[in-house]
């Protein structure tokens, strides 16, 4: 064997024992009371539900519920992520294209306020759209919960040594309890593998158990004892007075020693020792396409039932902990030395309040988002939506629907770089979904060639404007949600995925295309009416106005779209005109602009922000999420970019979840890490409810999700060409390991360090190639082997 081979191996060897030097933890949300403070109104069939932001969310990707470990009554807020109200419906404009020229003309020659009515006028979709954010009861629909599953236990004694608790490491949720001298235990997850949700209840003397089960929604349900099962089933309204999305959900119950009884409207359980609950959901969702030949949803629900409860429960316990964990143990972070956790959730959350220096909490919270995306995003699934899969209402915020202008986007920001790339496939399932009517739409609203969508869409093929252009007018959704199919390749480096996603960018590229016009002024290509979403500026003729041409945010998105698409061809052995005309395009396109004070201007022209400190950071948008600016490369568009972030945080920027969760990955890309930190411990302390979840106000999962991936870009990034180790330490991360984090190129990444300097890395390459490592201001280049570990030393010498 050669020496360095000998090396190599001594030097992994030693590492190994370096990072696992510290005690792994079991993290978990753990309380010693239960969230039980719903009130029903019986007579109205309402809950008022205070309480709901304390439950504890468990999900396989399809079916979730939100647990609130009531002892005498438990309530499971339950959710099927297909179950939508409204229908398919023709929301695109054809009137749109004759005022397109006009309106371009108007923006061009500084008549912002007759553009602006012209375009609030003619830009907009057909009929409802969404309802403006309220489309319960139009075509646009929205998620909706599944309803409640209620357990009366028949007990009003007194209970002591409570205790409720999520692990995040096995999806598995744990209720105990002492009541009557009886000791309790129940065990709830929702298996992948066998797509249904499971509840386990022990007792430690025989014939205690006993309860009463039911299932209700606010409307649209039925519930029956069928046999020996208790179903619910419905149809949501389809926006246009008739009966749309029909769902079921069935109930069935095991017992060792008493009995289960299925009669009215109730499943009841007597004298048990031992207890498992199953419920299962489906819906027909895919029936309403006419080329999908589906189940009938109580066939589906039920089929899932008895194939689960034909099991015992310990192969259904050990399935879904094997699938789950498998996910989750991918990834690990350790920043605090004791293994113990002897603090609950909720009081470790008031301490942070009052001093934000609590490491296991910051561990706990970068975590938690990996738990809520393994928990809501699986093949075979719809993406994550505004609040992931949990919500427990009729009309949701904002429809629970899909937005495209960041929140779907921010979503996925963990999902490669923690090592979760299995969970992105629904959002490339979405995107994909929304090709064909989004080229109609390119088609009716346009005239243009390819597919585009704007900022909202749903699980019906939405893809026009929305009702008012301010918000509704967003032209660089399509390509944003581009960005996330070529970086699942960057990080995977998977040749297939790439041949199966580059029709669809490559299409996009061609809606750009048909788009950009020249600026009479520059000479170089625009596109529009486009925003900034959600922006207003201050335009020369006096008027408030959204719309402009040539937003630096659609320009940097059309430019990293075309960058791709080229960069794909090439890999692909790929050539033809369009290319060419794509690349001709990008050469002319009109970039980012300095402005006279050092920021980067947000539109083409330096117009005045009538809100400096709005929560969007569009313009910022080729730093973070995009890598157009970099330190290395674009060292005067970096620090323009970190002035644009001071002045809009200086005047109240970053104010909500998802916003501040985005400026945490924009502070993470300036190498900032003690003010990415900040910005997580301000999340926490203003932004973040008892169960963790992150309020934008009201629930929104996005800045969750954005605020691991913040954390992750603190300690590895890979976006300039270069993997760089430690890039944005917060001081207060002194000591510290992390393993199985990835970076482009198909690098698998495990760190140690110790008082605030790299001590050790190991690195796996996946696919072979290139690797050029960067660890404080040194550099090397490693040509790698493929399923080859390399580990480095502090000076990365391996």
């Amino acid at each position: 064997m050669k020496i360095k081979q000998v090396l190599l191996i001594c030097s992994f060897f030693i590492f190994s024992l370096t990072s696992t030097a510290q005690t792994p933890k079991k993290l978990k949300l753990w309380y010693t009371q239960p969230a039980d403070g719903y009130i029903v109104d019986e007579k109205n069939g309402w809950v008022n539900d205070p309480e709901w932001l304390k439950a504890l969310p468990i999900g396989n990707g399809s079916l979730g519920a939100m647990v609130y470990g009531g002892v005498n009554k438990e309530r499971l807020q339950l959710n099927e992520k297909s179950l939508w109200s409204g229908s398919p419906d023709d929301n695109d404009n054809p009137d749109a294209f004759a005022s397109l020229v006009k309106v371009r003309e108007l923006l061009f020659a500084g008549k912002y306020k007759e553009a602006s009515a012209l375009i609030e006028k003619t830009q907009v979709c057909k009929g409802a759209g969404s309802g403006f954010g309220n489309g319960s009861t139009v075509p646009f629909g929205c998620f909706q919960t599944l309803g409640d599953l209620w357990l009366d236990f028949g007990r009003t004694e007194p209970f002591a040594d409570y205790r409720r608790e999520l692990g995040l490491e096995d999806g598995v949720l744990r209720i105990s309890y002492t009541q009557a001298g009886v000791h309790f235990v129940r065990e709830l997850f929702v298996s992948f593998p066998d797509q249904v949700l499971v509840m386990k209840i022990r007792a430690d003397k025989k014939g205690a158990i006993r309860l009463k089960a039911g299932m209700t929604r606010t409307e649209l349900f039925e519930t029956a004892a069928k046999g020996q099962f208790l179903q619910m089933t419905g149809a949501l309204s389809d926006g246009k007075g008739g009966a749309g999305m029909k769902y079921a959900v069935c109930l069935q119950a095991k017992t060792k020693g008493g009995s289960v009884v299925y009669a009215g409207k109730e499943m009841e359980v007597k004298d048990a020792d031992e207890l498992c609950v199953f419920l299962s959901a489906a819906t027909d969702y895919r029936l309403h396409y006419p080329d999908f030949k589906g189940n009938d949803p109580l066939a589906t629900a039920q089929s899932r039932l008895k194939a689960a409860s034909a099991k015992n429960y310990n192969p259904l316990f050990k399935a879904h902990v094997a699938d789950f964990s498998g996910l989750f143990k991918r990834c690990q972070l350790h920043l605090s030395n004791s293994p113990l956790d002897s603090v609950p959730t909720d009081v470790r959350l008031s301490r942070y309040r009052e001093n934000p220096t609590d490491l296991h909490l910051q561990e706990l919270y970068f975590q938690y988002g990996r738990y809520l995306l393994i928990s809501s995003s699986r093949r075979g699934s719809l993406p994550a939506n505004l609040q992931g899969m949990w919500t427990n209402k009729i009309q949701t915020p904002w429809n629970c629907d899909y937005h495209t202008n960041i929140n779907v986007q921010m979503n996925y920001w963990p999902a490669e770089l923690t090592n979760l790339a299995d969970c992105q496939q629904p959002l490339t399932d979405l995107i994909e979904s929304l090709a064909e009517p989004g080229s109609r739409t390119a088609r009716v609203q346009y005239q243009a060639k390819g597919w585009c969508v704007h900022p909202i869409t749903n699980v019906w093929g939405f893809t026009a404007p929305g009702e008012h252009p301010s918000w509704g007018l967003h032209l660089g959704a399509g390509g944003w949600l581009c960005q996330h199919l070529w970086t699942h390749y960057a990080f995977t480096q998977d040749l297939e995925y790439l041949r199966r996603v580059y029709p669809l960018m490559l299409q996009s590229a061609e809606f750009y295309l048909s788009m950009l016009v020249l600026n009479p002024k520059t000479g170089k290509l625009v596109s529009g009416p486009a925003s900034s979403p959600e922006n207003t500026f201050l335009a020369p003729d006096s008027s408030k106005a959204q719309m402009s041409m040539g937003p630096s945010h659609d320009q940097q998105i059309i430019h990293e779209l075309f960058t791709n698409v080229l960069q794909s061809a090439q890999i692909l052995g790929l050539n033809d005109a369009v290319l060419q005309k794509i690349k001709t395009a990008d050469s002319k396109l009109q970039l980012t602009q300095i402005a006279a004070d050092g920021r980067l201007m947000e539109w083409a022209e330096p117009f005045a922000e009538v809100e400096p400190g709005h929560r969007h950071l569009s313009h910022l948008y080729a730093l973070y999420p995009g890598s157009q600016f970099n330190a290395e490369q674009t060292p005067e568009y970096f620090q323009a970019a970190k002035k644009s972030l001071e002045f809009r945080l200086s005047h109240g920027g970053g104010y909500t979840g998802w916003s501040g969760a985005w400026v945490t990955n924009l502070w993470a890309r300036l190498f900032e890490g003690d003010k990415a930190l900040g910005a997580i411990n301000k999340i926490l302390v203003s932004n973040t409810s008892a169960n963790l979840f992150d309020l934008h106000p009201p629930f929104q999962i996005d800045g969750n999700f954005g605020s691991t991936a913040g954390m992750a870009e603190m300690l590895l990034q890979s976006h300039s060409g270069v993997v760089q180790l430690l890039p944005a330490l917060p001081s207060a991360w002194k000591n510290g390991s992390v393993s199985g984090l990835l970076a482009r190129g198909g690098f698998e990444v495990s760190m140690v360090w110790k008082d605030g300097v790299l001590e050790s890395a190991r690195i796996k390459s996946l696919k072979g190639g290139l690797l050029r490592l960067k660890s404080g201001d040194k550099i090397i280049d490693i040509q790698t082997a493929a399923n080859t570990s390399y580990s480095l030393d502090r000076n990365l010498k391996w």
